[in-house]
């Protein structure tokens, strides 16, 4: 047995103080928020009608390499950080590899995800400013969790328009929700002007999280004292979740190990971003490098078979305009698409590291998603969220190559969070009722045809 723990833990006191942004050490920084109208740069006054004032100065700051976690946010943080590092022994065992496996465990808190990271800080701002509320959407649910939970913290009014599939799927996801007081709504709703509108276009559809965004923002501004929070893609969010990578970074340090290969599951960013910042950073500053995979569903393969082009963070298009990789604002998922990781684009931040090569992305089918979350769970004890189990197929393909090749590699993963609140999901793939969904070049065309097209 090696002398590395099962689990490593960081003390209180070795928690991160800041949030790491990463922009600041990109020199190549990603492109500006667009004002959906004038199509200029959003202004700080034009975002501040929409997001809380602390978060658009975060959001725009694109030099500052370090910004202060208040101490609300830490003390809040100690109830269920630092979150440990594992070593993966029992599935190196199961996998006969030689490399060396290590994951970052995010479920042990009750919003069962990272998202709490960023829910924390973002109902804390809104608390700050004096706000009656918050709106926002979610996908699979776990972000609706997380903020509901940070809302019922601050007691401020939490309403989430959750993509109407999910909703159907995940009805105890949606009553924790409850539980904490959020006002849970499906989307597409007949609630909203844009929801109208987008039923009356795709009549029966299961929703997306881009009209989830929509119907969230709208429900935003047409009410006084509310302001509109983001799950994951903007980069005030990355910097949020830095806290991730911050602990991931600091834990492997503590026992002189020194990842080779770094991998997180992609959806809009967040976890991914929050992970890799730190590592990235080294690597743009030229101290080590690193191998970063970034996982991606198949059914909703943005980075992989997706365009770099401006285009509309929602599907109602009443957002500011990113460039990021895209499959086009008005992608829907597949029906059959069963975990979250349904956003049509990725994160800018994330967006520009990958066109600059310097990390890879790779897409994964959701059986061979589940096959590797249901070896996970049998040997390591947890659970695991869909979501999750991207990065961990990609761990254990990794690993057997390793064991083909006799390389020890040390492979690290984000374990999102756990998948009790997907065991519908886990009953269609038991019940062998799962099926693969990608879409065809035809299929993905038609919604990238409709991109904007934006002078850079």
């Amino acid at each position: 047995m090696s002398e590395i723990p099962y689990k490593i833990y960081l003390e209180e006191n070795e928690m991160p103080k800041e949030w790491y942004n990463v922009r600041g050490d990109m020199k190549k920084k990603p492109a500006p928020l667009l004002n959906p109208g004038t199509l200029k740069p959003v202004t700080k006054e034009e975002l501040s009608a929409v997001f809380c004032e602390e978060l658009v100065a975060q959001e725009l700051d694109d030099t500052t390499r370090f910004f202060e976690i208040p101490a609300e946010i830490r003390e809040f943080y100690k109830m269920y950080r630092p979150s440990p590092l594992v070593r993966a022994y029992c599935l190196e065992k199961k996998l006969g590899t030689p490399a060396h496996i290590y994951y970052k465990f995010e479920g042990n808190n009750t919003s069962g995800s990272h998202k709490l990271n960023s829910a924390i800080a973002q109902a804390y701002y809104a608390k700050k400013q004096g706000l009656k509320g918050v709106t926002t959407e979610t996908g699979a649910g776990q972000w609706g969790t997380a903020l509901s939970m940070a809302c019922s913290y601050f007691d401020l009014d939490c309403q989430v328009y959750m993509v109407k599939v999910s909703y159907e799927q995940k009805p105890f996801r949606r009553e924790v929700m409850r539980t904490y007081g959020a006002k849970v709504t499906p989307s597409p709703s007949m609630d909203t002007e844009v929801g109208r509108k987008i039923n009356a276009e795709f009549p029966g559809t299961t929703g997306s999280l881009g009209c989830a965004i929509s119907e969230a923002v709208e429900a935003a501004v047409s009410q006084d004292g509310y302001r509109y929070v983001l799950g994951s893609v903007l980069s005030q969010v990355l910097l949020h979740q830095s806290v991730i990578g911050l602990e991931t970074k600091a834990a492997l340090d503590k026992y002189g190990i020194k990842a080779d290969m770094i991998i997180g599951c992609a959806g809009g960013g967040s976890n991914l971003g929050g992970l890799i910042s730190p590592f990235a950073g080294e690597i743009l500053r030229g101290e080590n490098n690193y191998e970063i995979i970034a996982v991606e569903p198949a059914s909703c393969p943005s980075l992989t078979r997706g365009v770099y082009a401006y285009d509309f963070c929602d599907t109602g298009k009443v957002c500011p305009l990113a460039k990021m990789y895209t499959l086009g604002s008005g992608f829907i998922p597949s029906a059959n698409h069963a975990g979250g990781l349904r956003y049509h684009g990725m994160s800018s931040i994330v967006s520009e590291l990958y066109d600059q090569g310097l990390i890879k992305a790779r897409s994964v089918e959701q059986t061979a998603v589940f096959e590797a979350a249901e070896m996970f769970a049998r040997v390591e004890g947890i659970l695991p969220a869909p979501e999750s189990s991207h990065a961990i197929r990609v761990a254990i393909d990794e690993a057997l190559k390793c064991k083909e090749t006799g390389e020890a590699k040390n492979i690290v993963f984000g374990l999102t969070g756990t998948g009790y609140f997907d065991l519908v999901a886990y009953q269609k793939y038991n019940d062998k009722e799962m099926s693969d969904y990608i879409p065809t070049d035809e299929d993905l065309k038609k919604s990238i045809d409709l991109i904007p097209k934006v002078e850079a």
